[in-house]
């Protein structure tokens, strides 16, 4: 028999039971809990979109045009003129041939992985890739090889050390999600071509934040290259919902015929792809949502770095705190709803064991008092819990 509670009775001692609390407002710079209001410093709605009057306008009109619904699958009647569009608006941003939209990152990252290698290929991942990574490698049958973060001279072994015949796939990363740091993408890609490897790049963190246009890593370090497949979210920075692929339309098309997920899937309702179209609009003609955004990310982290905290070498506006301890982390997170900030504590298996931490994301949409008292209130609690 089943035994639920006991296992829920273990993660309670062990200080990794979770629980769901509803929240009582939009995704902003505040929000609502249990009749409290709290500063939110903890969202992926990295440019604040997902309340934004352009992007709320485009789902109401989608609504009136298209209904609520996306109906089947998108290889039975689900695939509205809306996708076609958004599919061909991600290509031009992503500077790809193709694109192709996934209900969420998780199902475009099992699914496409899964198409692309099977049992007899190799794949190498970074050992911080992000779980859905890990499980579409698992899942796809093929013999998965984990290399230490951001280790290239390690996966430069590793690839010389496999069959030559084997289909390769090195898997990583954009911006590692609990670290904020950036995976050192030209010298992956130099690996790749060296030994006739793809390179699938898991963007969710770095579209539309990283680059001169925030296109994302390749974006950041002046890549383009069909061998990169990059994977991005609609979820994040973009402020709605979905997962894509972008990459030459050959593998497209393959992963129409081949990608589980997408094929048996029903299709996102028009109101989220109305959104999306609206959101990559937004983020070419308005650049300084972004440079806001990255105004704020400069200030925290030097301040925080500057007073002693551990930022876990964070490049972006994803700025962990690393505690250790999970009982610490839980105290600090506690210690700053009393203050009226919302900052959950990351706990294992999210992390490491000994690396419960603070998970900082900024907001372009944060106001310079709201920062300033992020600011203030970290480091009073810090120095009350000898972090500092």
């Amino acid at each position: 028999m089943f035994n639920f509670q006991k296992e829920i009775s273990f993660l309670t001692k062990q200080h990794l039971a979770r629980n769901l609390v509803p929240i009582d407002s939009r995704q902003s710079t505040t929000l609502k809990q249990n009749g409290r209001i709290f500063l939110q410093f903890s969202s992926n709605n990295y440019l604040g979109l997902a309340d934004h009057s352009t992007l709320k306008s485009a789902a109401i009109a989608a609504i009136q045009n298209w209904g609520v619904g996306g109906g089947s699958s998108r290889l039975v009647t689900g695939n509205s003129r809306l996708y076609v569009e958004l599919e061909n608006r991600i290509a031009k941003f992503k500077n790809t041939e193709s694109a192709l939209v996934f209900s969420s990152g998780y199902a475009a990252n099992i699914g496409s992985i899964g198409a692309l290698v099977q049992k007899g290929d190799i794949i190498f991942a970074d050992r911080l890739c992000h779980a859905s990574l890990i499980e579409g490698a698992r899942l796809s049958g093929a013999t998965l090889r984990v290399y230490h973060h951001k280790d290239t001279e390690q996966l430069g072994r590793l690839l010389q050390k496999r069959k030559v015949k084997d289909k390769t796939l090195i898997v990583t990363d954009g911006v590692f999600s609990m670290d904020g740091d950036i995976t050192p993408l030209p010298e992956i890609l130099r690996l790749a071509e060296e030994h006739n490897a793809f390179v699938y790049l898991d963007d969710a963190h770095s579209t539309g934040v990283l680059g001169p246009h925030g296109q994302g890593t390749c974006d950041h370090f002046g890549l383009i290259n069909s061998r990169i497949i990059q994977m991005g979210t609609l979820s994040k920075a973009l402020g709605g919902l979905g997962g894509f692929i972008a990459s030459d339309q050959s593998l497209i098309e393959y992963l129409i015929n081949r990608a589980r997920p997408f094929i048996y899937t029903t299709a996102l309702p028009p109101s989220v792809l109305a959104t999306s179209i609206a959101a990559l609009d937004l983020i070419g003609k308005d650049p300084s949502i972004r440079k806001q955004l990255w105004r704020h990310t400069n200030q925290v982290r030097k301040h925080l770095n500057q007073i002693g905290f551990n930022t876990c070498g964070s490049e972006t506006p994803i700025i962990p705190i690393r505690v250790g301890k999970t009982e610490t982390a839980l105290d600090f997170s506690r210690k700053l709803l009393d203050e009226g900030i919302y900052i959950p504590a990351i706990r294992p298996p999210t992390v490491p064991d000994g690396t419960s931490r603070l998970r900082i994301s900024l907001m372009a949409s944060h106001t310079d008092e709201q920062i300033q008292f992020l600011l203030v209130t970290l480091e009073k609690i810090g120095k009350e819990l000898r972090l500092i």
